[in-house]
Protein backbone atom coordinates (compact mmCIF):
# COMPACT_ATOMS: atom_id res chain seq x y z
CA UNK A 1 0.00 0.00 0.00
CA UNK A 2 0.95 3.28 -0.99
CA UNK A 3 -0.67 6.28 -1.81
CA UNK A 4 -1.12 10.17 -0.82
CA UNK A 5 -4.29 12.01 0.12
CA UNK A 6 -5.43 15.00 1.65
CA UNK A 7 -7.80 14.93 4.80
CA UNK A 8 -9.56 16.05 7.89
CA UNK A 9 -8.04 14.39 11.31
CA UNK A 10 -11.17 12.79 13.31
CA UNK A 11 -9.27 10.60 15.92
CA UNK A 12 -5.91 10.30 17.78
CA UNK A 13 -4.39 8.99 20.41
CA UNK A 14 -0.78 8.67 21.88
CA UNK A 15 1.35 5.84 20.93
CA UNK A 16 4.37 5.98 23.63
CA UNK A 17 5.82 9.05 24.25
CA UNK A 18 6.29 10.67 21.07
CA UNK A 19 4.15 9.23 18.91
CA UNK A 20 0.14 8.69 17.77
CA UNK A 21 -2.30 6.50 16.25
CA UNK A 22 -4.26 9.09 13.80
CA UNK A 23 -7.78 8.51 11.62
CA UNK A 24 -8.02 10.81 8.62
CA UNK A 25 -11.08 11.31 6.44
CA UNK A 26 -10.23 11.31 3.20
CA UNK A 27 -11.64 12.22 -0.06
CA UNK A 28 -10.69 9.29 -2.41
CA UNK A 29 -9.04 6.58 0.25
CA UNK A 30 -12.46 7.56 3.09
CA UNK A 31 -11.11 6.74 6.22
CA UNK A 32 -7.55 5.81 7.09
CA UNK A 33 -6.11 4.70 10.01
CA UNK A 34 -1.74 4.84 10.72
CA UNK A 35 0.97 5.59 12.51
CA UNK A 36 2.70 8.81 12.54
CA UNK A 37 6.14 8.49 14.12
CA UNK A 38 7.84 10.97 16.53
CA UNK A 39 5.74 13.11 15.40
CA UNK A 40 5.20 15.24 19.00
CA UNK A 41 7.79 18.05 19.27
CA UNK A 42 7.14 21.14 20.24
CA UNK A 43 7.34 22.03 16.49
CA UNK A 44 4.59 19.77 15.30
CA UNK A 45 2.19 19.30 18.42
CA UNK A 46 -0.08 21.85 17.09
CA UNK A 47 -0.29 20.33 13.65
CA UNK A 48 -1.96 17.16 15.58
CA UNK A 49 -5.69 18.57 16.47
CA UNK A 50 -9.39 17.02 16.21
CA UNK A 51 -10.61 18.87 12.38
CA UNK A 52 -6.93 20.13 11.18
CA UNK A 53 -6.35 19.53 7.58
CA UNK A 54 -3.23 17.50 6.74
CA UNK A 55 -1.55 15.83 3.88
CA UNK A 56 -0.77 11.85 4.01
CA UNK A 57 2.00 10.16 2.75
CA UNK A 58 0.59 6.44 3.69
CA UNK A 59 2.75 3.26 3.38
CA UNK A 60 2.26 -0.21 4.52
CA UNK A 61 4.67 -3.03 3.40
CA UNK A 62 1.75 -5.62 3.55
CA UNK A 63 -2.26 -4.42 3.18
CA UNK A 64 -3.13 -6.05 6.51
CA UNK A 65 -0.60 -4.19 8.47
CA UNK A 66 -1.36 -0.56 10.13
CA UNK A 67 -0.09 2.18 7.38
CA UNK A 68 2.60 4.28 8.32
CA UNK A 69 1.90 8.27 7.96
CA UNK A 70 4.14 11.44 6.82
CA UNK A 71 1.92 13.88 7.20
CA UNK A 72 1.84 17.60 6.44
CA UNK A 73 -0.51 20.40 7.94
CA UNK A 74 -2.35 21.78 5.07
CA UNK A 75 -4.66 23.98 6.93
CA UNK A 76 -4.88 24.98 11.02
CA UNK A 77 -8.85 24.04 10.58
CA UNK A 78 -9.63 23.82 14.49
CA UNK A 79 -8.58 27.23 14.47
CA UNK A 80 -11.90 28.59 13.69
CA UNK A 81 -13.83 26.36 16.49
CA UNK A 82 -11.23 26.80 19.56
CA UNK A 83 -13.06 30.04 20.67
CA UNK A 84 -16.48 28.78 20.40
CA UNK A 85 -17.92 26.00 23.11
CA UNK A 86 -20.96 25.26 20.10
CA UNK A 87 -18.60 25.12 17.51
CA UNK A 88 -16.57 22.34 19.73
CA UNK A 89 -19.65 20.43 20.22
CA UNK A 90 -20.12 20.33 16.68
CA UNK A 91 -16.89 19.20 15.92
CA UNK A 92 -16.79 16.44 18.41
CA UNK A 93 -19.82 15.43 17.26
CA UNK A 94 -18.57 15.34 13.43
CA UNK A 95 -15.26 13.57 14.71
CA UNK A 96 -17.16 10.60 16.36
CA UNK A 97 -19.80 10.29 13.64
CA UNK A 98 -17.43 9.75 11.03
CA UNK A 99 -15.06 7.39 13.24
CA UNK A 100 -17.91 5.37 13.69
CA UNK A 101 -19.66 5.19 9.80
CA UNK A 102 -17.04 6.22 7.09
CA UNK A 103 -15.79 3.06 6.00
CA UNK A 104 -11.78 2.45 5.30
CA UNK A 105 -10.05 3.23 2.37
CA UNK A 106 -12.92 4.09 -0.10
CA UNK A 107 -13.37 6.71 -2.07
CA UNK A 108 -15.95 9.12 -0.43
CA UNK A 109 -16.26 11.11 -4.17
CA UNK A 110 -19.17 13.71 -3.60
CA UNK A 111 -20.23 13.23 0.35
CA UNK A 112 -16.37 14.28 0.83
CA UNK A 113 -18.07 17.58 -0.40
CA UNK A 114 -20.09 17.85 2.22
CA UNK A 115 -17.24 18.05 4.87
CA UNK A 116 -15.46 20.19 2.81
CA UNK A 117 -18.33 22.51 2.87
CA UNK A 118 -18.22 22.19 6.72
CA UNK A 119 -14.89 23.09 7.21
CA UNK A 120 -14.50 26.04 5.24
CA UNK A 121 -17.80 27.70 6.23
CA UNK A 122 -16.61 27.87 9.93
CA UNK A 123 -15.97 31.04 9.93
CA UNK A 124 -19.23 32.16 8.54
CA UNK A 125 -22.86 32.99 10.64
CA UNK A 126 -24.57 30.11 8.62
CA UNK A 127 -21.85 27.43 9.66
CA UNK A 128 -24.11 25.34 11.33
CA UNK A 129 -26.08 25.25 8.79
CA UNK A 130 -23.25 23.44 6.40
CA UNK A 131 -22.97 20.87 9.27
CA UNK A 132 -26.52 19.91 9.07
CA UNK A 133 -26.53 19.25 5.41
CA UNK A 134 -23.25 16.72 6.27
CA UNK A 135 -25.67 14.35 8.59
CA UNK A 136 -28.34 14.89 6.23
CA UNK A 137 -26.60 13.54 3.33
CA UNK A 138 -25.05 10.90 5.71
CA UNK A 139 -27.82 9.26 5.70
CA UNK A 140 -27.82 8.66 2.25
CA UNK A 141 -24.28 7.70 2.21
CA UNK A 142 -25.15 4.86 4.78
CA UNK A 143 -28.06 4.02 2.69
CA UNK A 144 -30.57 5.47 4.81
CA UNK A 145 -32.29 8.09 2.32
CA UNK A 146 -35.59 9.53 3.25
CA UNK A 147 -38.73 9.34 0.96
CA UNK A 148 -39.29 13.32 1.08
CA UNK A 149 -41.06 13.39 -2.52
CA UNK A 150 -44.55 12.30 -2.01
CA UNK A 151 -46.59 11.87 1.04
CA UNK A 152 -46.91 8.52 2.49
CA UNK A 153 -50.64 8.82 2.90
CA UNK A 154 -52.31 10.55 -0.26
CA UNK A 155 -49.46 10.43 -2.68
CA UNK A 156 -49.51 13.97 -3.19
CA UNK A 157 -46.45 16.21 -3.81
CA UNK A 158 -47.92 19.39 -2.08
CA UNK A 159 -48.01 21.03 1.15
CA UNK A 160 -45.54 18.28 2.63
CA UNK A 161 -44.83 19.36 6.42
CA UNK A 162 -43.64 16.11 8.22
CA UNK A 163 -41.76 13.16 8.07
CA UNK A 164 -42.72 9.76 9.56
CA UNK A 165 -40.44 8.36 11.82
CA UNK A 166 -41.59 4.64 11.00
CA UNK A 167 -41.27 4.60 7.17
CA UNK A 168 -38.90 7.92 6.36
CA UNK A 169 -41.07 9.05 3.96
CA UNK A 170 -42.81 12.40 3.91
CA UNK A 171 -46.42 13.46 5.26
CA UNK A 172 -48.76 16.25 4.41
CA UNK A 173 -49.79 18.47 6.54
CA UNK A 174 -53.82 17.71 6.62
CA UNK A 175 -52.95 13.97 6.74
CA UNK A 176 -50.16 14.45 9.43
CA UNK A 177 -51.74 17.02 11.88
CA UNK A 178 -53.69 14.68 13.95
CA UNK A 179 -50.42 12.96 14.44
CA UNK A 180 -47.97 15.93 14.58
CA UNK A 181 -46.95 14.93 18.08
CA UNK A 182 -45.33 11.84 16.57
CA UNK A 183 -43.64 13.30 13.44
CA UNK A 184 -40.38 15.07 12.37
CA UNK A 185 -40.55 18.54 10.68
CA UNK A 186 -40.21 18.43 6.82
CA UNK A 187 -36.82 19.60 5.94
CA UNK A 188 -37.64 22.14 3.58
CA UNK A 189 -34.65 23.92 3.52
CA UNK A 190 -32.60 21.07 2.62
CA UNK A 191 -35.42 20.54 -0.09
CA UNK A 192 -35.19 24.07 -1.32
CA UNK A 193 -31.24 24.58 -0.95
CA UNK A 194 -31.27 27.22 1.85
CA UNK A 195 -28.35 28.20 3.52
CA UNK A 196 -30.04 29.98 6.24
CA UNK A 197 -32.51 28.21 8.04
CA UNK A 198 -34.03 28.91 11.46
CA UNK A 199 -32.44 27.53 13.97
CA UNK A 200 -35.98 25.86 14.91
CA UNK A 201 -35.16 24.01 11.38
CA UNK A 202 -31.69 23.21 12.31
CA UNK A 203 -32.90 21.63 15.31
CA UNK A 204 -35.97 20.02 13.94
CA UNK A 205 -33.43 18.67 10.99
CA UNK A 206 -30.69 17.02 13.69
CA UNK A 207 -33.25 15.53 15.95
CA UNK A 208 -34.51 13.86 12.96
CA UNK A 209 -31.21 12.48 11.69
CA UNK A 210 -30.15 11.99 14.80
CA UNK A 211 -33.04 9.05 15.10
CA UNK A 212 -32.39 7.60 11.89
CA UNK A 213 -28.44 7.27 12.32
CA UNK A 214 -29.17 5.65 15.80
CA UNK A 215 -32.08 2.97 14.25
CA UNK A 216 -30.75 2.15 10.79
CA UNK A 217 -27.09 2.59 11.78
CA UNK A 218 -25.96 2.20 15.27
CA UNK A 219 -28.01 0.28 16.80
CA UNK A 220 -28.33 -2.40 13.35
CA UNK A 221 -24.82 -2.52 14.12
CA UNK A 222 -24.78 -3.29 17.63
CA UNK A 223 -23.31 0.29 18.06
CA UNK A 224 -23.55 3.05 20.92
CA UNK A 225 -24.90 6.31 19.63
CA UNK A 226 -22.28 8.82 20.67
CA UNK A 227 -22.58 10.68 23.36
CA UNK A 228 -21.63 14.13 21.93
CA UNK A 229 -23.92 13.92 19.96
CA UNK A 230 -26.88 13.36 22.42
CA UNK A 231 -25.57 16.00 24.23
CA UNK A 232 -25.27 18.35 21.15
CA UNK A 233 -29.29 18.09 19.91
CA UNK A 234 -30.64 18.57 23.27
CA UNK A 235 -28.92 21.81 23.51
CA UNK A 236 -29.94 22.88 20.46
CA UNK A 237 -33.28 22.03 21.30
CA UNK A 238 -32.74 24.35 24.18
CA UNK A 239 -31.51 27.15 21.92
CA UNK A 240 -34.22 26.82 19.50
CA UNK A 241 -36.97 26.65 22.10
CA UNK A 242 -35.38 29.97 23.70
Amino acid sequence: MNFSDEGYIINLRKHGERSLILTVLTRTHGKVVGYAKNCLSKKNLAAFQLGNQVRLEVWARVDENMPVFKTELVAPTVVGFINSEAKLRVLSSFCALCNACMPELQNLESFYDKADDFFKHINEDNWLAYYSYFEFYLLDFLGIGLDLNTCAVTGRTENLAYVSPKSGRAVCADAGAPYRQKLFGYPQFIRTRNYRPTSREVSDLLQMTEFFLNKNFFAAHGLKFPQCRVSLGQNLKLTAEN
